[in-house]
């Protein structure tokens, strides 16, 4: 189980970091960051399992972040800490889904017993899904079943736009949150095929909504809902990231997804599958690589991937010129380089082989690591030189990168070039 920890005290991330026997437990501190703003598009890089979160916090609190991954990433488990034994913060953490609420101090012990409790209750959700999935594929006589059934509909050349409207009514009545103010379709191609697709219905009913899948020939397909355009895009990308991740725990390979262009409108879903279907085949003509993630909001981006290159050059460019600045961030980036947050992660990641979260640190440690062999600064020095504002969190990071403690590094390296 992947963990990933957000808290403004740097005193709390540390003494979890420090204090907790990762290694001794089934769990893996993925990442940390001191507040939800900065936490969501690392969260969206790392696919934790578990994400523990405090409520106090500048710029985004733990509870707007909550409404955000149980809006996007519902699948995620939450642990809350807290410093405020308060009935208002507990049950609103109650209504967000939280599954566990933790009061502050906490020790080792006590988190390790809530991070079993939800690891628990995830692979209880999982195996009844799993059981789910099973006794509907043994229910189905002749067909799929009936919801994705009706959704596959939607993506057939024969429907007629009227067709679209009645499907989702029919789909209304069976407690699907239809009619959406938007919409995003995914396609998914994959092998084998039939491991791949109950992992992809596992993940669709584990959304509570926002996703509906339905069986293809090659893979999956997926209809995607959003309150706004974005919230459908943001949704779609993480969804086709978690996606990713859980076929490859099916052990499928090839894996090919394509996003389709938002729309808002029953009418237009078809649109969007053709472009997602589109996407998917030029994906699957140009590369063997095992996965693969494009999206675009209009068909028109699709001419202009041979773009992505340069602006990926341009991205990385921008970043060795503000590695140092402490509150970089992946928006930052993007915005610089005139692409959604979501599309942005993606096209990276493809082009880049590394997620936005990994490149940075890569620079980070690389220049730490130059000015550790070549200067007589301080640790702490070129902690913030390279773009952190606590120093014990840079030495955790250059370790888990190098194997070594920035002291040992010096030692082994110094004045000698790499």
């Amino acid at each position: 189980m992947k963990v990933f920890l957000v808290d403004d005290e740097i005193v709390i991330r540390e003494g979890i970091r420090e204090s907790f026997p990762w290694d001794d437990t089934p769990y893996t501190l993925v990442g940390e960051a001191p507040d939800g703003e900065m936490a969501l598009p690392i969260i969206r890089d790392t696919n934790p399992d578990i994400v523990i979160t405090d409520i106090k916090m500048p710029f985004m609190d733990g509870l707007e972040l909550c409404r955000i991954l149980r809006s996007q990433m519902p699948w995620i488990g939450i642990i809350v800490l807290s410093g405020y034994d308060e009935f208002e913060y507990a049950r609103q953490c109650i209504k967000l889904g939280v599954r566990e609420y933790l009061l502050k101090p906490i020790n080792s012990g006590e988190l390790r017993e809530a991070l079993d409790k939800v690891s628990a209750q995830l692979k209880e959700e999982r195996n009844t899904l799993e059981h789910a999935a099973s006794l509907r594929a043994r229910m189905e006589t002749g067909g799929r079943f009936l919801k994705e059934k009706l959704v596959g509909s939607l993506f057939s050349d024969e429907a007629s736009e009227k067709d679209a409207h009645d499907v989702l009514k029919q789909l209304a009545s069976m407690g699907c949150p239809f009619p959406a103010p938007f919409y995003a379709v995914t396609d998914a191609a994959f092998s084998p095929v039939e491991s791949g697709q109950e992992a992809a219905a596992i993940l669709a009913e584990s959304s509570g909504g926002i996703a509906l899948s339905s069986a293809s020939r090659t893979g999956t397909r997926l209809l995607v809902i959003g309150d706004t355009a974005d919230d459908a895009e943001e949704r779609a990308y993480a969804f086709a990231a978690s996606l990713a991740r859980e076929l490859e725990r099916a052990g499928c390979e090839k894996i090919h997804i394509g996003i389709g262009e938002i729309v808002d409108n029953p009418e237009k879903i078809l649109n969007s599958f053709k472009s997602a279907r589109h996407i998917r085949h030029l994906l699957a003509d140009r590369t063997e690589e095992q996965t693969i993630i494009l999206g675009v909001r209009e068909m028109g981006e699709v001419a202009d991937e041979t773009k992505v290159p340069s602006i990926i050059n341009e991205a990385k460019l921008y970043m060795s010129k503000n590695y140092s600045n402490p509150n970089l961030m992946l928006q930052d980036v993007a915005k610089e380089v005139n692409m959604s947050k979501s599309r942005f992660s993606t096209v990276f990641s493809q082009h880049a082989g590394q997620t936005f979260t990994e490149y940075l640190i890569y620079l980070r440690i690389n220049k730490a690591k130059e000015l550790l062999r070549t200067t007589q600064l301080r640790s702490s020095q070129i902690a913030e030189e390279t773009g952190y504002n606590d120093s014990h969190y840079f030495s955790y990071i250059f370790k888990k990168n190098t194997g070594l403690t920035p002291s040992e590094y010096r030692l082994q390296y110094q004045n000698q070039p790499e």
